[in-house]
Formats: C-alpha cells, sequence, structure tokens
C-alpha cells in the first residue's frame, strides 16, 4: 500500500521550540518516520511571551510581524525535516500546523483563541498544503476549542482489555481517559499548570529555561500551606469540558498567591510548584478515571523526574511513558496534529464534543493550497 504521508508541527505552552515530525498513516497505523526539533531563540520566546502577557500592550505591527516570522520558522522546521528524512516535499499529502498559542480565551464573551504562524507562508514556502487554526472552528460549534487530541489518543492509544489514562504535560497539562469499553464516552481536559509556572520561577531565580530533570525542585521541601493556597482555585474543582492556559496560571496568578503568605526559600516554592502539578494530576484521574488500569505520560514534563517520582507516587496503577506504545513522549502532539490534518483533508470530523463541550463534531481547520 502507498505511503500516506502528513507532517505535524507543534508548538506548545511551554514556548521552547517547534516539534516537527513525519509520519505514515498508511494502512489505519501510524508510523514515525522522522522527526526534527528547532529551538526557539531567546529573542523569540521573549517576543512570544510579551504577546501573550495580557499586561503588556502590544502594537498591531508587533503582532503582524510575529506571526510572519512564526510563519517563516515553522516553513524553516518543516524544509529541515525533509532534508534529513531524504523526502520530496511532492510526497507529503498535507502538513498539520498548530500554531502558537497566544491567547486562549474560551469563557470570554464572545469566547475566542488565538494561535499564530501564518499559514499561507508555510504552504508557499514549503510547496505543501498546509491545514491550520484548527481550535476556532470548535469554538464556533459551541466548544472550548480544546482539548483537540483525544479523538487521536482513541485511534492511537485505546485498549480494549485495560482503561487507559494518557497525559501530556506541556505548559498545561491535559489528560484523556480511554475506556477500554467503545461504546462508553471519552473525557478529555485540561487539569491546570503543567510546567508553566515551574518554567517561569526557575527563570525568575536561575535565569535557565526550564528545571533540568526537576533537580532544582528536588532540592526544596513542599510547604503544605503554600501549596494549600496554590490549589485554592475554582477551576481545579470545575467538572470538564474545562480548558485553560499560562494566560490564566500566570506569574501574576502565581505571585498574587505567594503575596499573601510568609517568605520561602525560592527552591521550596519550585518544589511546591511541581508537587501542585503532580497533585491537580493525580486528583483528575482519581475523580473522573478511578478504574484506569494503567497511565501514560508524554509530553515535555515526562522528562521532570521529581514530578514523575511524585506521580508514580501519587496515583496507584502502573504509570509509563507513551515510548512503550511506539510514540516518544516528546512526538504525541506534532503526531497528533498530522493526523488532524489527514482527518480535514479526508472530510472527516475530528473534535469531540463530549471532551469540548461543542454541540456537535466539526470537520477542523482551514486548508490553505500549496
Amino acid at each position: 500500500m502507498a505511503a500516506e504521508l502528513y507532517i505535524g508541527l507543534m508548538s506548545g505552552t511551554s514556548v521552547d521550540g517547534i516539534d516537527a515530525g513525519l509520519y505514515d498513516f498508511s494502512e489505519n497505523q501510524a508510523q514515525v518516520i522522522d522527526f526534527y526539533y528547532q529551538p526557539y531563540s531567546p529573542q523569540i520566546k521573549q517576543k512570544i511571551h510579551a504577546l501573550c502577557n495580557t499586561h503588556h500592550t502590544l502594537s498591531l505591527s508587533d503582532y503582524g510581524k510575529l506571526d510572519s516570522l512564526l510563519g517563516l520558522l515553522y516553513a524553516e522546521a518543516c524544509i529541515n525535516l525533509l532534508q534529513q528524512s531524504r523526502i520530496n516535499a511532492s510526497e507529503i499529502k498535507a502538513l498539520g500546523s498548530h500554531g502558537q498559542t497566544v491567547c486562549h480565551s474560551p469563557y470570554s464573551k464572545p469566547p475566542f483563541t488565538l494561535q499564530i504562524g501564518d499559514p499561507s507562508i508555510i504552504s508557499q514556502r514549503t510547496g505543501i498544503t498546509t491545514v491550520a487554526d484548527f481550535r476556532r472552528k470548535d469554538i464556533a460549534a459551541g466548544g472550548q476549542g480544546a482539548p483537540l487530541v483525544p479523538a487521536f489518543h482513541r485511534a492511537l492509544f485505546h485498549s480494549p482489555t485495560e482503561n487507559r489514562v494518557i497525559v501530556n504535560i506541556g505548559g498545561i497539562a491535559n489528560l484523556t481517559l480511554l475506556p477500554k469499553d467503545i461504546h462508553q464516552n471519552i473525557l478529555g481536559f485540561d487539569t491546570g499548570p503543567g510546567n508553566t509556572l515551574m518554567d517561569y520561577w526557575i527563570s525568575e531565580h536561575k535565569n535557565v529555561h526550564y528545571d533540568k530533570n526537576g533537580r532544582w525542585a528536588a532540592t526544596g521541601k513542599v510547604r503544605p500551606d503554600l501549596l494549600s493556597a496554590l490549589k485554592n482555585d475554582d477551576y481545579f474543582s470545575a467538572p470538564p469540558p474545562k480548558s485553560t492556559g499560562p494566560e490564566y496560571f500566570s506569574a501574576t496568578w502565581l505571585n498574587n498567591k505567594l503575596a499573601k503568605l510568609p517568605t520561602y526559600k525560592a527552591e521550596d516554592i519550585q518544589r511546591s510548584l511541581c508537587q501542585l502539578t503532580a497533585e491537580t494530576i493525580s486528583a483528575a484521574i482519581e475523580r473522573f478515571a478511578p478504574e484506569t488500569d494503567k497511565v501514560f505520560i508524554c509530553g515535555g514534563g515526562i522528562h521532570n523526574q521529581t514530578l514523575l517520582q511524585e506521580l508514580r507516587q501519587l496515583l496507584s496503577v502502573p504509570t509509563v511513558s507513551t515510548e512503550t506504545e511506539g510514540v516518544h513522549p516528546d512526538q504525541v502532539e506534532a503526531m497528533a496534529f498530522a493526523w488532524l490534518a489527514k482527518q480535514t483533508m479526508q472530510g472527516l470530523t475530528a473534535n469531540l464534543p463530549e471532551t469540548t463541550g461543542a454541540k456537535e463534531a466539526v470537520i477542523l481547520g482551514g486548508i490553505y493550497q500549496a
């Protein structure tokens, strides 16, 4: 059977760089062909964070320039991936680009979500038909525009013999509950902060972008009153469907909490932030999927060994990497948006109304012809 090659481009709420993955979806399988990672420069990160910061005022010119610049960077990552894999652009059916989320506001009136990275530039530079702007169609259908990966998780990770939970820990953490009974509804929602608050805190105090392996957090102690204050937010107890972003769980959110508490060592705050992520993930699983047999972790948070160790202590079931199912944890989301592009190109729906709150299943994204 001829290969069905699709590319997925993903840059998430951790704002670390661009994941570019090349995948073959022939024979209803998902095979990894190649993968390329292109980190953002410090200057690009600063521009993205400035645009995401709701307390900063930026001009339309700043917005437009960053939109075009990211389009150029996504196209460059795609071209580098093709050169690395020695595959011609003409062999690719389509490319799915998530874009860089700069604001996700599903609770505003009217609700909206905004991902940038001009797809016209991507399709023009790469010569590949590009599918982008996936989230706004779901919002137009009455949903929250997130999470969109549960349908892909079902296609890739469903098991007829065990109840599974897929946990993606990026800037924000989200999970998909996959019951073994295919007639049961799938749940999927954002549990709260993943890496975003830890990344902010270590950047402020150590001038590095993330806590490698969770080493700094491991030097601190969990402060129970601080952890309690952090968990005292209505978002954590709200039922799904729900989604959030770093514009909510932000530096301002954290500093407002800290202002009402005694002064703690910086490493103790980092350790407590790590515990917040672990406990809100585990609490969500215990509340909504008490019969879980196995938990699969993906996303950048899997590299935080302090976080992973705490999750394994909190959860009473085996907790493993998605690599045990043949997909590297750093590649799951890029593969998801390649799959979403395939669904769009084939005229198939890809959102799950029970996870996003949409009134109906819809075909996601806009198609930008090469």
